[in-house]
């Protein structure tokens, strides 16, 4: 159960979804079943030694507030002959070592918490990375169903692919087919896609009570294995709307007038 100090808020929203904020408190509670763990890549509370663990261990990391959302405030970065590279939306500095960095970083998170996670060599479709939104949505018997799949396929420009961040919204089998897998694992990979969403309300309800819809976000690098970046517990499936096929958007509005979710 969680503490009145962790962040956690029932619904302030016009239909009733108990959300969390805190990202590691997410992550965490996914970690403590091994059928989870595969898909979690390595995650860690920003600090000095944590930063220095994870630069001596991947290329690439990944700096995200644990109360953001949208892909505000996020900050890859990448190792370099110089040192290492810090990009925040499209600016990029450079910083000789870890000492160096870890003061700017520390700087920018100010009181707010943050996390540190191995980043994720996405897979392209036309160039561009993407990764999937998995909507995950109870019904009145109180039955997890993921109910869409989409793709949000980011500026390659930028550090995040959501939509207010320059992305675009994708149909997943031809995002996935334009990234290049065949249709036999494209069937594979939404079949295990949607197992894991349900699976994940399932793990949720054992925390804590009162969540009637979920949104996981998950990568899937360049190899075509799937990485949980992080579940959402307030998801937006509005940019749905901007498709030409309105098909997905009426399928989660159903499912959210279960729960009084019209939009």
């Amino acid at each position: 159960m969680l503490s009145k100090k962790e962040e956690v808020s029932l619904s302030a929203m016009k239909y009733k979804s108990s959300s969390i904020k805190s990202k590691w408190k997410k992550t965490q509670w996914l970690m403590e079943e091994a059928y989870f763990r595969k898909y979690i890549p390595a995650t860690l509370p920003f600090s000095k030694k944590n930063l220095k663990s994870m630069l001596s261990d991947y290329a690439n990391v990944y700096f995200k507030p644990t109360g953001g959302s949208g892909g505000n405030n996020i900050i890859r970065i990448r190792k370099t002959d110089q040192g290492y590279q810090k990009q925040l939306n499209t600016k990029k500095t450079t910083y000789e070592n870890t000492d160096q960095l870890f003061r700017e970083l520390n700087r920018h998170a100010g009181s707010r918490p943050y996390l540190l996670q191995k980043g994720i060599r996405l897979a392209k479709s036309n160039g561009k990375p993407f990764d999937t939104r998995v909507m995950v949505q109870k019904t009145t018997q109180g039955n997890w169903v993921s109910t869409v799949l989409f793709t949000k396929i980011g500026n390659p420009s930028k550090v995040a692919t959501n939509y207010n961040q320059g992305g675009t919204i994708g149909t997943f089998n031809r995002t996935m087919a334009r990234a290049g897998f065949d249709a036999s694992f494209i069937q594979q990979m939404e079949s295990e896609l949607k197992e894991l969403g349900v699976a994940t309300g399932h793990n949720f309800d054992r925390h804590y009570k009162g969540f009637k819809e979920l949104g996981l976000d998950v990568a899937i690098d360049s190899k075509g294995r799937p990485w949980i970046l992080e579940v959402n517990t307030r998801p937006q499936f509005y940019p749905l709307k901007y498709l030409k096929d309105q098909s997905l958007y009426k399928r989660a509005v159903a499912y959210g007038k279960q729960y009084g979710r019209t939009k």
